[in-house]
């Protein structure tokens, strides 16, 4: 009886918070994204008991990206575990030219399945709410994604962390190969001499 009160202040902290604090920029140059938040309950012997739970993304907006989960009885609590725990577990994702993924990659995540595709310049974000929030605090401006899975924005944002940890940049394939960039591409010059050689045997 005495949680009500609460129960209904927490619901319009929740749409202050949406509404215009999902977007923040701290000190430290990294901006964090309010991807989702829920209100769970746990029933206990005296009734039930609310919490809510909050997915965040961050970024530096210059390659490096992370998300974690948290979960407080306040919304403000679980937004900050949330992006104390994003911070702690950030990726760092090569990038063509700055703007786009260097090729195309897939992820998988329980029921969560996403194409990520790079793009050409001036292509923009094309990607659904959580997918648009990791690549906006990523830094990407040029990619396309689609989701083919569990539309569960959690699944969805692990999914496309672990396609965004199978890129890899030429110099790094390079690397691992013991190769040069160039090498990587190959050169077609024989094949395009051999219909110049057999040009005279047809006069």
């Amino acid at each position: 009886m005495a949680r009500e009160p609460r129960e209904g202040g927490g619901r319009g902290r929740d749409r202050e918070r949406s509404g215009g604090g999902g977007d923040r920029e701290p000190d430290d140059g990294i901006i964090d994204k309010l991807v989702t938040i829920n209100r769970v309950a746990k029933v206990v012997k005296g009734g039930r008991r609310f919490a809510f739970a909050a997915l965040v993304v961050v970024g530096d907006q210059k390659g490096r990206v992370g998300y974690g989960a948290g979960k407080a009885r306040e919304v403000p609590e679980a937004i900050r575990k949330a992006t104390e725990r994003a911070k702690r577990g950030m990726i760092r994702v090569p990038m063509k030219e700055g703007r786009t993924l260097h090729h195309d990659v897939e992820g998988h995540y329980g029921a969560g399945n996403v194409i990520l595709r790079s793009a050409t310049a001036g292509t923009g974000i094309i990607a659904g709410g959580p997918l648009r929030a990791v690549f906006e605090t990523l830094g990407i401006g040029d990619v396309v994604a689609k989701s083919l899975g569990s539309r569960n924005p959690h699944n969805m944002v692990k999914a496309a962390f672990a396609a965004l940890q199978k890129v890899a940049s030429p110099r790094s394939v390079a690397t691992r190969r013991g190769k040069k960039v160039p090498e990587l591409f190959g050169r077609r010059e024989p094949q395009a001499a051999a219909p110049a050689q057999e040009a005279p045997a047809n006069g």
